[in-house]
């Protein structure tokens, strides 16, 4: 009994080290992720590449019109995880890969704190283009690109869907809950030929303005861990 105490405060302890280390500093763009060539199908990779073309063929969007660039996704296409966040900032606007900022670097420890990294994950957005002032997407804007989004979901076809933050929610399950009753359940649901477990979990950003939340995402975070073994993933 000691013993599994003992981990289970290690453990906890690695975590808060993670998401509580170096977090503040400039809001310069990360920048240095080195971006791997994944050997993926090639029906999967023309999926994809027809996806980005119609994204960027969008017409009459302040989003689009107003962004640097186009943010699509980052990590591994073949990844049996997927993760969902809101919508790019300003570093992601500049180099084009979700999650560079604050808020990426919290990411990165959050998945590392649960073994896994970029190279076992595959990260995209509910928009793909920056909201000005990094504003919330308006719903027009959501339902607009609600469509891309789901056959991204369809092309990557996760076992494990993780959403991040409560326009993700919204936008995937629905308004009808809060993220705080929301978050830590797992919800079955299907995307065109893809079924996949979907769980919700607070978004690195919020989490770096309310950090008494993050042992409610270290919960979330753990049942992640969890999922991934049973599955096999």
């Amino acid at each position: 009994m000691i013993k599994k105490v003992n981990i289970k405060t290690i453990k906890l302890i690695k975590f808060y080290k993670f998401i509580n280390y170096n977090l503040i500093y400039n809001n310069k763009a990360i920048n240095r992720y080195k971006k791997d060539i994944f050997q993926i199908s090639g029906n999967k990779s023309d999926e994809l590449d027809k996806l980005k073309k119609s994204i960027s063929n969008i017409r009459n969007c302040e989003l689009k019109n107003n962004a640097t660039k186009m943010v699509f996704a980052d990590g591994n296409p073949k990844a049996k995880i997927m993760i969902i966040g809101e919508g790019p900032g300003s570093n992601e606007d500049q180099e084009g890969v979700p999650f560079v900022g604050r808020a990426g670097e919290l990411l990165n420890k959050m998945l590392a704190s649960i073994d896994l990294s970029r190279r076992n994950v595959y990260i995209t957005n509910v928009v793909n283009y920056r909201p000005p002032d990094n504003r919330r997407p308006t719903e027009e804007e959501i339902n607009r690109y609600l469509p891309f989004l789901k056959k991204h979901i369809e092309i990557i076809n996760p076992k494990i869907l993780v959403l991040l933050g409560s326009t993700a929610l919204n936008a995937l399950v629905g308004n009808e809950v809060v993220i705080s009753k929301a978050r830590g359940k797992w919800i079955e649901k299907q995307f065109g030929e893809c079924k996949t477990s979907i769980i919700i979990t607070f978004h690195p950003a919020f989490l770096m303005r309310q950090p008494a939340q993050k042992k409610m995402a270290w919960t979330d975070l753990k049942m992640i861990r969890e999922k991934k073994s049973k599955l096999k993933i």
